[in-house]
């Protein structure tokens, strides 16, 4: 595939942001729990990050139509820069009596992250030739999960030869870079009309959903896989290595890494054969929601941590040959002037679900056993393999963008 320019700039520049993202967060983290020796205290930063973010998802609308799509892009970066810098200087005074001033920052800081994840995703079609959505989908999959697999291992060494502070500055170099990189995009048109009341614009997207049907069926789907996918947080997969496999903290990392390899692999694997999946796309998606539910099955009831580790990652590989011709059939569903409206409001249904669910699968792993959750996890990406045999003629290339 050859990247076009615009489309390069926007990978680079959303590369460095997510490499900037994990730095930033391990520096968080980790002067939380050296501030208040508490666990607790620094697993509230995925959750204040992920409750942001679905305020965002909400809000995101309101700007959407008022502010060109490339700028909001890089205003929201270039704003994350700017709280960075505030954050950096906050740490020379951080003690444990005001370290909830962090939390204030890094929920700001995500609150405009939740913007630019659903423009990054509209912009894609807008900035590549639609024979080629498939490869540029995988591309950007491919680096988001590289970068995912490798920063949080080498954002723990960095602390090992900087402070946390230190770490932040770095951070906000790449934010700098990255905020350049985005302003040099070209601007896009957008021909929406603009809805009058702001009541109007926030429910619009959620309107698009509801009167798409492959839209309403994949927004059921997103709900059924985020509740699924949060037995693979860190909590919870930890405590299955621990109590149903016996083995060592290691095995997490090997378990956890080889859950993105197979996201990495499926991404390759559609940039590849893009155009058998093109032609293929309810095959593909209806192939891998099936494979995702019975390894998951089958992940829940090993007692061996290797045979473990290839079915977590074959989890991560069916698991995105199923999601990728999914963003194509999205973003071939309705108008480019009505995708950005249609994934804040798949965003704001991920972000939301996700920090509910994680706390009700915990609650679930404690109160009946790890194992159960995980087959819970199985039984309903068996009920997405359902919604999508039974609407297969609906999960098609719809508009030639």
């Amino acid at each position: 595939m050859k990247l076009n320019k615009n489309f390069t700039l926007l990978l680079l520049g959303q590369s460095l942001a997510n490499i900037g993202d994990v730095l930033y967060m391990v520096s968080v983290i980790s002067t939380i729990f050296v501030l208040t020796g508490s666990a607790t205290a620094s697993s509230f930063v995925p959750f204040t990050i992920t409750s942001s973010m679905f305020i965002s998802s909400l809000l995101t609308p309101l700007l959407i139509g008022k502010v060109n799509l490339k700028w909001l892009m890089a205003g929201t970066q270039m704003g994350k820069t700017i709280l960075l810098i505030i954050l950096g200087f906050m740490l020379i005074g951080i003690t444990a009596s005001n370290y909830y001033l962090i939390f204030l920052m890094i929920g700001l800081i995500a609150l405009l992250d939740g913007c630019a994840n659903p423009i990054r995703q509209t912009l894609i079609p807008h900035y590549v030739n639609p024979k080629q959505l498939i490869q540029a989908n995988g591309v950007a999959e491919t680096v988001t999960q590289l970068i995912q697999a490798v920063m949080w291992f080498i954002g723990s060494l960095f602390l090992i030869i900087m402070s946390s502070q230190q770490l932040v500055w770095l951070v906000g170099g790449l934010f700098v870079v990255a905020s350049i990189l985005l302003c040099l995009l070209e601007s896009v048109n957008d021909k929406r009309t603009q809805p009058k009341g702001k009541f109007e614009q926030i429910k619009e997207g959620w309107l698009t959903l509801s009167n798409t049907p492959v839209l309403r069926r994949i927004a059921w789907i997103d709900c059924f896989e985020t509740i699924a996918g949060t037995v693979w947080i860190a909590a919870i997969l930890l405590v299955f290595v621990n109590d149903a496999l016996h083995v060592g903290e290691k095995w997490w990392g090997f378990i956890n890494g080889a859950f993105f390899l197979g996201l990495i692999l499926g991404s390759v694997y559609c940039i590849k054969y893009s155009s058998v999946i093109e032609n293929k796309l309810v095959t593909f998606i209806f192939v891998g929601s099936s494979l995702s539910f019975l390894i998951t099955i089958l992940f829940s009831i090993t007692n061996n941590p290797i045979i473990a580790l290839l079915l977590s990652l074959c989890v991560g590989l069916f698991g995105q040959i199923k999601n990728i011709p999914q963003q194509l059939v999205i973003q071939t569903s309705v108008s480019k002037e009505q995708l950005s409206t249609v994934y804040t409001s798949l965003g704001a249904i991920g972000t939301g679900i996700f920090g509910v669910g994680s706390l009700v699968m915990g609650a679930l792993a404690d109160l009946l056993g790890i194992r159960i959750v995980f087959i819970i996890s199985g039984i309903l990406l068996a009920i997405v393999s359902t919604i999508v045999h039974k609407n297969k003629m609906l999960f098609v290339r719809n508009i030639e963008q």
